[in-house]
């Protein structure tokens, strides 16, 4: 499982989210991105952008996915 979350998210507290993360443990990868909200969108005082995060997310998610793929192979 995959986990990805802006540290802006108000709806879903990171630190709420962290103890069932350590709870599945090795099953479990929990990815945050900075100055991101609920909808991964940062604030425009920001010196990141929704473009940079969305990119980051998807390297993440791709990495992620690869790992589970050599996991599987």
């Amino acid at each position: 499982m995959v986990f990805m979350q802006g540290t802006r998210d108000e709806l879903a507290h990171p630190e709420l989210l962290r103890p069932l993360v350590e709870r599945l443990g090795e099953r479990a990868t929990f990815k945050l991105f900075a100055d991101a909200d609920h909808s991964f969108h940062v604030p425009a005082r920001s010196v990141r952008k929704d473009a940079d995060v969305r990119a980051e997310m998807l390297d993440s998610l791709a990495g992620w996915i690869d790992a589970v793929i050599q996991l599987r192979g």
